[in-house]
């Protein structure tokens, strides 16, 4: 691990300022960037220990939907009895991803911001356009069969990690943010997270020192809801794919996928087939893939378990 130093943030003004500086990263739980450093895959100069701040309360908001400190551990977030009563999407999201340890010290944010676990980018031997911008990916023409087949370009075919941004993405959910120059802004969870592009290593709309404060439900929709997820073994996975479904009674209903793409992957007109049934929604929400030979299942995958995820909102 590459020598750094050390400061706890008093605000989360002086936390965002703190972190312009070339080099410095925030750090909460850790469980993703401790292991980036000492991996060296990550080699920040300044680290801002963000845990002291307010940040890890859930709350109302005058609007009926709740606000979600960027502290709160992914633990509580699951167990609290507003989300499992009005957003059980999000707490059966969480409750799929990781362990129960590192659930424990995930945060909100940090679960977010998690980086990609394509083997390239964790080889520092290899080439991979997320380490060295410019430098190549190795996935393209390499094994593949955990990579994304949508929203994919010529310099990167890494999948999102979360489960729980799946769900954030099909609740509606707001990103809340303090800058620098200490303004704040909200970011609708559609824009937060980026397609690689050409440029693969820029993975969030955030600036460089922005401050991830809260993330903001807005009032339930009703319904039910259901996280399927399919992986090679029962737990401590990521996903091959992963589905987040929200059902009504009339069959309307909202879905996004994970483990497909560089982001949470949702699309607003396939969700006007589902009265129709998996197969009617997966086509709009399959358009355009583009697969290798090692994870072209994921197409059917998705569709199978669209179907399964429909089958138990259904009862």
């Amino acid at each position: 691990m590459k020598a750094f130093t050390y400061q706890r943030a008093a605000s989360p003004a002086e936390a965002a300022a703190a972190a312009r500086a070339p080099g410095a990263r925030f750090i909460a739980g850790g469980t993703n960037l401790l292991d980036l450093m000492k991996l060296q895959i990550e080699t920040p100069r300044h680290l801002v220990d963000v845990n002291g701040l307010a940040l890890d309360r859930i709350e109302p908001t005058p609007e009926g939907g709740l606000r979600i400190g960027a502290l709160v551990r992914n633990t509580d977030l699951a167990a609290d009895k507003r989300v499992r009563r009005d957003y059980g999407v999000l707490s059966r999201a969480l409750l799929a991803g990781a362990s129960g340890q590192l659930r424990n010290k995930a945060t909100t944010a940090g679960n977010l911001l998690q980086r990609t676990r394509c083997p390239y980018f964790y080889d520092t031997n290899m080439p991979c356009n997320k380490r060295t911008p410019g430098a190549g990916c190795s996935a393209i023409g390499g094994f593949t069969r955990s990579h994304a087949v949508l929203g994919t370009s010529e310099a990167c075919i890494a999948t999102h990690p979360s489960d729980m941004a799946v769900a954030m993405r099909v609740l509606d959910a707001t990103v809340e943010t303090v800058r620098p120059d200490g303004g704040v802004r909200a970011i609708p969870i559609a824009e937060f997270h980026r397609l690689p592009g050409a440029t693969p290593h820029v993975e969030t709309a955030l600036a460089p020192g922005e401050l991830i404060t809260a993330v903001t439900l807005p009032k339930p929709v009703g319904g039910t809801h259901a996280y399927h997820k399919v992986r090679d073994r029962a737990s401590y996975a990521f996903a091959l794919v992963s589905v987040a479904t929200i059902l009504h009674k009339d069959g309307s209903g909202r879905v996004a996928l994970g483990g497909v793409a560089h982001k949470p992957w949702r699309v607003e007109a396939a969700e006007a087939q589902l009265p129709r049934g998996a197969k009617a929604a997966a086509e709009p929400l399959l358009a355009g893939a583009r697969t290798t030979p090692q994870n072209a299942f994921k197409l059917t995958l998705a569709e199978r378990a669209l179907g399964a995820a429909i089958a138990q909102a259904r009862g």
